[in-house]
């Protein structure tokens, strides 16, 4: 066979359609240059016959007759409006030229343009092409259509694991993470083979879905990993850590991890963020320095999660490392990692840094003003965070869900409950966002803290939508602080439906119970815990010493200086006592002599970690505590009067909000 090269011809230049804009002819126009250039036509002749013929090229090549070659062109350029102009006048559009044109329309984020493609498409004979179907869904995902994602889904016939997987991720990224486990089990059914891929999206499917069977759902596509032999692959794995983190099981991602042959940098930042989320901030520190000795360096995810355990621990020298860390690194551009750090100063009793912080950056986005109105609102500063809300919105900021959680909640602490009322109906009517079930649990945490139950009951039984434990629970912990026994009753007959191994909410009415001295049923509710195999989760508190962290619990038998704090606090309960101080035994839920009462009372984590700082910290040095649970009342006098008769500031910090103790006074008021 031999080939030959036809020699150029002037009648293949022809003149521009009609269609084209008048600009088209000058040199200038995007698509002159690919119009006027010359692709000479290739001729082979045949000589396995008698006879001689020509065979033509896949693809047509004269220009006139193809426009492939100008249309890829336009679309790499950006040129979206000439490609589809092209588009039109082209008889035999490729495969390659459908796939540009689907990621322009993606990249200039344009339906009315992507439908026009998808229907040339279609016309032009590809619909049932596998490849273009991957493209089309990824593009539908992007542009937040997953009805057209649906479709094309549902109208393609040869549905190859490619088409599988952008399904699932793009069902996963809107949110339907319950559809992608349903469509899965049918998957299955008809034999398609998962992928690595799959696996990964079915494990993000695990964590988007809101339902109770998910952790279920992820423990079996663990089930499936290991009997296809997925488990040394490290994207998979540390996928699979997220899920447990997502459902609190740090023992299983624990195990996961150090079960993992090889590790990178994105597998320990999900560890480290699975500790730092699940209330173990002190394994998240270790682990963080641990992979730091690994020459490791951590990027701006890892950060988010190691400046979040410093706040959830107070420990603001840590912070202070870190932030210098930070800077060295240049990791201070980046506006997660500048918001997290507003938040860890603030949540370290360091409000002034954290505003500075804020401040200086140059761009905000609305988690940034969100943790600035949060910070305020942990401080006991409500009116300070309305100012906030306020100027986020002149800057032309628009609210999100959680910027009306934080305000609310801000509102709750202040006990500002016209102010809370007016910014809760303003989500409606202002910014056409319906309120969530977090929103009605603030209105009802603002309302019961009021001692507005009533009214808080009647917000619930008015909901549009499902109240749902935490709803409930800002109910019932209203009750726990006003002793409401009827309110509450009928709370946790909700919550032990809706969260039956929450010990917290048996705890609850049991305090509550006690606190109305009816210990016939305070004994029912310990019996009903002990016989679902439910524990109360103990009170830890946390203090930070010449930048060591230090965990303090009722029962510490670990701490060398376990006998010299509980010396020193027997000491200061004896000398307060003869100056007005009474222990408040009736929080004590056992019907037990006052002695022992008060022996329970000075074993509270909280008061150890005050004598541990006490014995350690410098004359003069502010003592920072952080607490897991709600500081209860006789720790809260307590406190105050130790700030006084020790002259030192003492800065506890509890599951709700701040406490600033200083000179016998608490910056809450007494109101928390």
């Amino acid at each position: 066979m031999w080939t030959l090269q036809a020699p150029p011809s002037p009648c293949l230049l022809q003149p521009p359609p009609s269609y084209l804009p008048f600009n088209f002819l000058h040199k200038s126009s995007p698509v002159f240059a690919s119009y006027y250039s010359y692709r000479p036509t290739s001729i082979r002749f045949s000589t396995t016959s008698n006879s001689t013929h020509i065979v033509s090229n896949p693809e047509p090549t004269t220009f006139g007759h193809n426009y492939n070659d100008s249309i890829q062109s336009l679309c790499k350029k950006g040129h979206l409006k000439e490609a589809l102009q092209l588009l039109f006048q082209e008889p035999n559009p490729t495969q390659r030229t459908y796939e540009l044109l689907i990621l322009s329309c993606s990249q200039k984020h344009s339906l009315s343009h992507a439908l026009t493609v998808h229907r040339k498409l279609i016309d032009d004979g590809f619909g049932q092409d596998p490849f273009l179907a991957t493209k089309l869904i990824n593009m539908y995902s992007q542009l937040d259509c997953i009805d057209h994602v649906r479709h094309v889904f549902d109208k393609i016939s040869n549905r190859t694991i490619f088409v599988w997987n952008a399904f699932f991720r793009a069902l996963t990224l809107a949110g339907h993470g319950e559809e992608v486990l349903d469509f899965y089990r049918r998957m299955n059914r008809i034999g398609i083979s998962s992928d690595r891929f799959t696996y990964t999206y079915l494990l993000k499917a695990c964590v988007a879905s809101e339902s109770s069977s998910s952790l279920e759902k992820g423990r079996e596509i663990h089930g499936h990993i290991l009997r296809h032999g997925y488990e040394r692959h490290l994207h998979i794995m540390t996928t699979l850590i997220d899920v447990y983190a997502r459902f609190g099981c740090v023992g299983n991602a624990s195990c996961l991890f150090h079960e993992m042959p090889e590790k990178n940098l994105v597998s320990w930042s999900a560890m480290i963020s699975c500790y730092a989320k699940n209330g173990k901030p002190l394994e998240a520190l270790e682990l963080f320095r641990e992979m730091m000795s690994y020459d490791l360096l951590p990027n701006s995810v890892t950060m988010v999660s190691v400046l979040q355990a410093c706040a959830a621990l107070a420990a603001l020298e840590q912070g202070k490392l870190l932030h210098g860390y930070i800077i060295r690194k240049g990791l201070d551009c980046i506006l997660p990692v500048l918001s997290a750090l507003v938040t860890m100063y603030a949540r370290c009793g360091a409000l002034e840094l954290g505003r500075r912080v804020f401040d200086q950056m140059g761009k905000r986005d609305v988690v940034a003003w969100n943790s600035m109105i949060s910070s305020y609102g942990i401080h006991g500063f409500g009116a300070k965070a309305i100012e906030i809300f306020r100027e986020m919105i002149r800057y032309g900021v628009s609210p999100s869900p959680i910027s009306f959680v934080s305000v609310l909640g801000a509102c709750s602490h202040a006990g500002l409950v016209a102010e809370g009322k007016h910014l809760f109906d303003s989500m409606l009517k202002e910014h056409n966002m319906y309120p969530s079930v977090e929103h009605y649990a603030c209105m009802v945490d603002l309302l019961g803290r009021a001692n507005k139950l009533e009214e808080a009951a009647i917000i619930i039984q008015d909901m549009r939508i499902e109240p749902g434990p935490k709803v409930w629970g800002s109910l019932l912990g209203s009750c726990r602080i006003h002793c409401n026994v009827d309110l509450a009753e009928r709370a946790s007959r909700r919550l032990f439906e809706l969260e039956p191994t929450n010990a917290g909410n048996y705890v609850l009415l049991a305090d509550i119970y006690a606190e109305a001295r009816m210990w016939d049923e305070v004994k029912r509710v310990r019996k009903l815990l002990e016989a679902k195999g439910l524990r109360k989760v103990p009170g830890c508190s946390w203090i930070e010493v010449k930048r060591k962290i230090y965990c303090l619990q009722s029962v510490d038998e670990i701490n060398p200086q376990i006998e010299q704090i509980h010396a020193l606090l027997l000491n200061l309960s004896m000398e307060m006592k003869q100056n007005g101080y009474v222990p408040n035994t009736r929080i004590v839920l056992y019907d037990l002599e006052e002695e022992e009462k008060e022996r329970i009372l000075l074993g509270h984590s909280e008061k150890l970690a005050v004598a541990f700082g006490l014995i350690n910290n410098s004359k003069g040095e502010t003592i920072r505590i952080s607490k897991n649970l709600r500081l209860c009342e006789d720790c809260h006098s307590f406190t105050k009067l130790i700030s006084k008769y020790t002259n030192r500031e003492i800065l506890v910090r509890d599951i709700n909000r701040f406490h600033h103790f200083k000179d016998g006074v608490c910056s809450c008021g007494d109101y928390w």
